[in-house]
This record gives C-alpha cells, structure tokens and sequence, in this order.
C-alpha cells in the first residue's frame, strides 16, 4: 500500500518538478538493506531522462556492493537544500524519495554509457574529463557501475 503525504499542500505532483530536482541534484543517499540489516551512502549520481535512470559508480569490492548484491531494491532521496529560513523557524528545500531495484551493469558498452551520461550530468564541460579517461577495456572491467531505473517517486518541498 502506498502512503500518502499527510501534508498535501507540501507534495509536489508534478512529473517536470521531481525531474528537475533529479537534473540539479548531484547527490543521492541510498538506503540499503540485508538480512534486517540498514546500510545507508551517499553517492554521486548521472540523471538520464530517457530512461529514467539514475547512475552510480563505486568499487567492485566493498560494503555497498555486499548490500546490493544480497538485496538490490532500495529506496534514495535527493535533497535540494534552499536554506534555513532566519526568524521563521522553518527550512526551504524541494526533495525526491526514489524507489526502484538496481542492476549492476557488466557490459562495456552499458558501463561506457553511464560513464558519458554521469559525465554529462556532473561536470560543467565533459569533454575535459572525458580527455583525460583511459580509453582501455581493462579500465571499465575494474569500475563497478549501477543502474536505477526509478519505479517510484515522491516529491516535498518546504518554504
């Protein structure tokens, strides 16, 4: 059963606002878990609006590919903090909740793609950092890239 926002004047409904804070966000906090047992990071993150999909990089070897490999549904949030707002005792932000399963890519030519839409998506002229990558299989055997396609999203926003 889905819940419902208590604070209905606060949900953002709009598909183009939630997709908006994922374009501007740079950051995600993913909630794992296995076994009972929570695990939560906070990654960098490629936005692609064809699929919506979000991207990750991050070791082979480690505590959150442990996490994702037992159990790969996870639900993340990106925050889009417009500050604490003086004398009001109140904080501006939008925010997104994201649920969705995430697939661990293994193919180069996904892991290359990811890579450019992750570049695309960070940094301001991507064709500096994309000079300076190796251009090398090897390179992409040894990068652990993942895939979120969102399932489910759920936008707030405070003023």
């Amino acid at each position: 059963m889905k819940y419902h926002m208590r604070r209905d004047e606060r949900e953002i409904k709009e598909w183009t606002v939630n997709e908006e804070i994922l374009r501007n966000g740079k950051f995600a906090s993913l909630a794992l878990c296995r076994n009972n047992e929570p695990y939560i990071v906070t990654l960098s993150y490629g936005y692609e609006s064809a699929t919506q999909s979000l991207y990750f990089h991050c070791a082979k070897d480690g505590l959150k590919t442990e996490f994702v490999t037992e159990n790969p549904n996870i639900c993340a949030t990106i925050i889009q903090d417009n500050g604490y707002v003086q004398n009001e005792c109140r904080h501006a932000y939008r925010s997104v909740v994201i649920r969705g399963k995430v697939e661990i890519l293994t193919k180069e030519g996904d892991k290359r793609k990811a890579i450019d839409v992750m570049l695309n998506h960070l940094e301001e002229t991507p064709k500096i950092m994309r000079s300076k990558l190796p251009d090398k299989a090897e390179q992409f055997r040894e990068v652990q890239i993942w895939r979120l396609v969102i399932e489910d999203i759920s936008g707030k926003q405070g003023r």
